[in-house]
């Protein structure tokens, strides 16, 4: 049971055993609220059968003392065994999203879009925290009390149980007959809401481009329609989800006019007396009002399947797993008859085999699309290779953990992400222990200091989100400095200088050749100049090795190679 729940409502073992311990709470809280309907009957019949004496008052009075405690008591734990206990498994649940997301390869992170997984981890953790603590232990709690007081209903008299109960089942069934209707439009409203959320952060991510162009009327007009839908799919989840629930309200009232009619028919024949005939009407009048209520928490229930079958599969998706003890023996770079591909039948390389040797500098260019990225993150193991096998060292990188194998790599992405912070955590991110002399050191390395001297805090200068108050070069060259400060052995380099003028970017390549000192150097660029001193250049073209040498060697040779560095001669010489 414990484990359903856990893959059922994406909780911990601990918040699967809580939500138990809701269930028995509200269990006991409904069989409690049940006591003075006892003590009325009680007191109704005392009264049929001569009145009620001084020391029957003070039963009463004392059992009404009871009562009340006992309601509070039960109330009490109730709302810590379904509130708090979810409150806080709330909090785990969302650690817990966020600690997976991060052991995801970064193939699952290429089938979602960022505005996806925010709702997941905040809107549909809110829902399911709804649910864990109103309408889940409510509706067991109800349906375990229902239970119970329709067993001791069935020993007083089963006729007049029958009159009381049928229409329960039937209630609950109409509601549980909904549960494909609701799920298609759960989905579909589920749907709409990504739909607007992306064109929402599209909006905000593109803003710039879209007021350069004078688009903002044109697109908005499509968010418009994009919110409307959402209001639309609401509307119609929630009517199909009342059409049931409505019913199966109406059909439980049925239960008190079949009471009274049954009870007065066998009240009639004499085979009931008229307490038995008082009692099932005071008992069906308090069963039936939560009971209403635990339909509404079961069409709730089954709206929030969407909402869990997201979360769990996110928990349940497979994570990239290996030794937690780095094996290599060196640090160069295998790669051996490697074919990829990112979906069935889309496949990006095929057949890709080199070596890039520790000390030099290996740089891989060619037309867009052939592959390059892709060589580069398979290498640091971001993905998992289809066919072939990738080495750093003699260590096949598939077998090794990825945490553990990251410590072997510095990485310069082409798009650069910086934080709302100062530039000196900015830099830090590289090595979070490391000193702010060695920051510091670093950052000058990678020729910041130029501009950073000139911001108003200098080093504690906050930079804005993402880099907001830098340039595009200077937000590269952090980017960088973070890669000298963790002075890892491997440093792949994707598009690194790409947004440098030629002189930081000669600057740069002067500071990269005193850290590539016995260094195994991956360098992804379009510029001939950028690797013209590379030691081997790998040409990637449709996904295999086109071409692979010096660059002395290639630019003899009639490839892509030398068209490449023709091409881009010939374009510095164009004049406008």
């Amino acid at each position: 049971m414990l484990e359903y729940l856990q893959h059922k409502y994406a909780l911990s073992k601990k918040g699967a055993k809580d939500m138990v311990k809701a269930f028995v709470a509200c269990t006991f809280s409904y069989i409690v609220l049940m006591f003075p309907v006892g003590l009325l009957y009680s007191l109704v019949k005392d009264l049929m059968n001569g009145g009620v004496t001084e020391g029957h008052i003070w039963f009463y009075a004392a059992g009404i003392v009871v009562c009340l405690a006992l309601v509070a008591i039960t109330t009490y734990f109730q709302y810590n065994a379904t509130f708090f206990a979810t409150y806080l498994e709330s909090g785990v649940r969302r650690v817990s999203l966020a600690e997976k997301l991060r052991k995801l390869p970064l193939s699952f992170f290429g089938k979602k879009d960022l505005s996806d997984l925010t709702s997941t981890i905040m809107a549909d953790c809110a829902t399911l925290e709804t649910a864990s603590s109103h309408w889940i232990p409510e509706l067991i709690g109800s349906i375990i009390s229902t239970l119970l007081i329709a067993v001791s209903l069935f020993v007083l008299d089963w006729r007049m149980a029958l009159a009381a109960l049928w229409v329960l089942p039937v209630s609950f069934g109409i509601v549980l007959c909904s549960s494909k209707v609701q799920n298609a439009l759960s989905r579909k409203q589920m749907e709409a809401k990504m739909a607007c959320a992306d064109g929402i952060q599209e909006c905000l991510e593109s803003v710039r481009d879209l007021h350069a162009n004078n688009a903002e009327a044109q697109y908005l007009v499509g968010l418009d329609k994009k919110i409307k839908a959402i209001e639309k799919r609401a509307i119609l989840s929630e009517l199909g989800t009342a059409v049931f629930v409505a019913n199966s309200q109406m059909l439980l009232k049925l239960g008190i006019a079949t009471v009274a009619l049954v009870g007065g028919i066998l009240l009639a024949n004499g085979s009931l007396d008229v307490l038995t005939f008082f009692m099932f009407l005071l008992l069906v009048s308090r069963l039936y009002d939560p009971m209403q209520t635990s339909l509404q928490n079961l069409a709730a229930v089954i709206s929030a399947n969407i909402q869990c079958e997201r979360m769990d599969e996110i928990l349940s998706y497979p994570v990239q797993e290996g030794k937690e003890q780095l094996t290599n023996k060196d640090c160069d770079i295998v790669f051996e008859n490697v074919s990829f591909a990112y979906n069935d039948g889309e496949q990006v390389l095929k057949g890709v085999s080199f070596t890039a040797k520790q000390g030099e500098v290996t740089a891989l260019i060619g037309p867009s699309g052939g592959g390059k990225t892709t060589v580069s993150r398979l290498a640091a193991r971001f993905w998992d290779v289809t066919g072939g096998k990738v080495f750093v060292g003699g260590m096949d990188v598939s077998k090794t953990d990825p945490e553990t194998l990251m410590g072997l790599y510095s990485i310069v992405f082409q798009d650069v992400t910086l934080f709302n912070n100062t530039v000196m955590e900015n830099i830090r991110i590289g090595r979070k222990d490391a000193s702010d002399e060695e920051v510091i050191a670093a950052a000058k390395l990678a020729h910041c200091e130029e501009f950073v001297e000139k911001l108003p805090d200098k080093w504690n200068s906050m930079i804005g989100e993402n880099g907001s108050e830098l340039s595009g070069g200077e937000r590269q060259r952090i980017s960088i400095a973070r890669a000298f400060l963790k002075d890892a052995p491997i440093i792949l380099l994707d598009e690194a200088t790409a947004s440098l003028d030629v002189e930081n970017e000669s600057l740069i390549q002067e500071s990269l050749s005193r850290l590539i000192q016995n260094k195994t150097v991956l360098i992804i660029a379009h510029r001939m100049r950028t690797v013209a001193g590379a030691d081997k250049i790998v040409v990637l073209s449709e996904g295999s090795v086109a071409q692979m040498g010096t660059p002395n060697d290639l630019l003899s040779q009639d490839g892509i190679y030398s068209r490449m560095a023709q091409l881009q001669k010939q374009s510095g010489e164009w004049r406008m």
